[in-house]
């Protein structure tokens, strides 16, 4: 009896551990399934909650980690300089930038990029893309008027559209991003000089103030203001207006008939490590594609895609949008003097 029992023992502990062996086999395999079988490293100027959206629906989607780093301007440049040296100490080095339209001209000019060219980025206008192929524009975020609905009702359809037409306009109040709060106000003032000179722009910024009930610190603010009414008009990226009317807040945009500023953001590939390349063009197709644009505005950002065979494009209902086509590249000390000279003559002048 004994020796039954020890039998029964026996095949028991055997039958448990081939069970247990089995069950680690297929969890290592599930942990192998789940492990990317690619990274991909991506300098960044954008908010790292844009980066952490787009992280997630890729690796969803393609099973490639992208590690995002957030950086400056002036140290995303140094990074990628950094990058191009053969250093045995730089554990990690980039395979994409996806920046501002500056930092990847600055970044192209230096030759940090290596130049691509898809059949889905040749259908991007050359106004958005580098000429040689150095980086392409993925979506763009234009400056508009932003006209609250009840307001608009009291001027019979008599509404300023052009920067001129806005800045002499009478009894109205106005709202705007200081120009030293953020870079896309003050972009605008800078692509304004570019394709109307200082003088001009500065006659126009002189009139509009008087009219500016307050210069807020925030590019949302503006448009909050026009949408609860505190403010008639406010001057506002496009993607915030959109977000605030698809929260149901009463709103109208205009495009500035005499053109308008706009961020563009794009993406280029880095020329540190040549064995990513194909999954870094694989992965800068995808920022042209449907699903990037659906992935943003399922998290409220609405930015107009520059691909124009996508659906996001395709809907796109501003054919009166005009932009600025005269860019000019200005040096920190130059912005900075436009800056200087706005604060001294208009913001605490009163120049008008």
């Amino acid at each position: 009896m004994r020796r039954y029992t020890i039998l029964l023992l026996t095949s028991f502990m055997l039958i448990l551990s081939a069970t247990a062996g089995s069950a680690l086999l297929a969890g290592a395999d599930q942990n192998k399934k789940d492990i990317p079988h690619q990274q991909l490293t991506v300098y960044t100027t954008l908010p790292p909650e844009h980066a952490a959206i787009l992280s997630e629906a890729y690796e969803s989607s393609n099973n490639v980690r992208l590690n995002f780093i957030p950086l400056a301007p002036h140290e995303l440049i140094q990074r990628l300089k950094n990058d191009s040296v053969s250093d045995p100490t730089v554990i990690t080095t980039s395979d994409v930038i996806l920046a501002d339209k500056n930092v990847l001209n600055e970044a192209a000019n230096l030759n940090l990029l290596q130049p691509y060219v898809s059949e889905i980025n040749d259908a991007v206008r050359p106004a958005f893309k580098n000429e040689n192929g150095a980086w392409t524009g993925v979506w763009y975020d234009p400056i508009i008027f932003c006209i609250n609905q009840d307001y608009l009702k009291t001027i019979n359809g008599d509404i300023p559209n052009s920067w001129s037409e806005l800045s002499n306009y009478p009894n109205v109040r106005i709202g705007i991003t200081d120009f030293l709060a953020a870079e896309a106000s003050a972009n605008l003032m800078f692509q304004m000089i570019s394709q109307f000179g200082d003088s001009y722009t500065f006659k126009i910024l002189g009139q509009l103030h008087p009219k500016i009930v307050q210069y807020a610190k925030y590019l949302s603010n503006p448009v909050r203001q026009a949408g609860m009414g505190e403010v008639d008009i406010s001057v506002a990226v496009e993607s915030e207006t959109l977000r605030y009317m698809q929260n149901g807040y009463p709103l109208k945009i205009i495009y500035p008939a005499d053109g308008t500023a706009y961020l563009l953001t794009g993406v280029g590939i880095s020329t540190a490590d040549s064995s990513k390349i194909k999954s870094a063009e694989i992965f800068s197709d995808w920022l042209l594609s449907d699903e990037a644009q659906r992935v943003l505005q399922a998290n409220g950002f609405y930015f107009l895609p520059t691909n124009p065979q996508t659906l996001a494009h395709k809907r796109f209902a501003g054919k009166d949008l005009n932009l600025f086509d005269n860019p000019q590249t200005f040096s920190p000390e130059q912005k900075h003097q436009f800056l200087d000279r706005w604060v001294k003559q208009i913001r605490f002048g009163g120049v008008q």
